[in-house]
């Protein structure tokens, strides 16, 4: 689903009940306020003092979220210069330049060149037309510590194939989409990528 504008709100931590624009941009969709809560319920214990990566930003709704609720350090990483000075404008907005790195760059691109600290939690949830979860997927798993959270939002329809050694948390579907919580093992070897099938939990519309 494309959004032609609007406000999302972040919806838990010290900047509860902030509204952020969302700019009009083809292929646009920020998670729902739905889906965000329930995946921050699965994540309560670990957001805590983690290094945190949004690769396919858009508005940065699960970036900030993230940072919102206590996560040290956030890159949120956009490829639209529109969104991504958008972002830059949210981080001085909220004073979180210190906590907050807005990367403007294609994801995919730019994690494969990444040597920096391995991050603790992922969020994966890039346009759905592009069907980059693969590429992505594959491009992530050696820049995440040891047994680090990825979660990966796809079309309801959608299985992405994620790396053979990761283990699914927890999932759920609305009518539009499929989120899910993987936890990465202990170490990292050879990237080989599986599909998996299990039987979500739905939100009620």
């Amino acid at each position: 689903m494309s959004r032609t504008g609007g406000q999302i709100r972040i919806i838990g931590g010290r900047w509860r009940g902030t509204r952020l624009a969302v700019p009009a941009s083809p292929g646009l969709r920020p998670s729902s306020d739905r889906v965000r809560e329930t995946l921050f319920n699965w994540l309560m214990q670990a957001v805590p003092g983690a290094n945190v990566l949004d690769l396919f930003a858009g508005t940065g709704a699960l970036g900030w979220e993230a940072l919102s609720r206590g996560a040290a350090h956030a890159v949120l990483v956009e490829r639209d210069p529109a969104l991504a000075r958008a972002l830059r404008e949210t981080a001085v907005r909220l004073s979180a330049q210190d906590r907050a790195e807005v990367v403007a760059a294609d994801g995919i691109a730019w994690l494969s060149g990444y040597s920096g600290t391995a991050f603790d939690i992922a969020f994966l949830d890039p346009p759905f037309a592009a069907g980059l979860w693969e590429r992505a997927l594959a491009a992530l798993a050696p820049r995440l510590a040891a047994q680090a959270w990825v979660y990966v939002e796809s079309p309801a329809d959608a299985l992405p194939a994620v790396p053979a050694a990761w283990t699914l948390h927890r999932e759920g579907r609305t009518r539009e989409v499929r989120f899910a919580l993987y936890r990465a093992p202990a170490g990292h070897g050879t990237v080989t990528l599986r599909g998996e099938v299990s039987e979500p939990a739905a939100i009620p519309e």
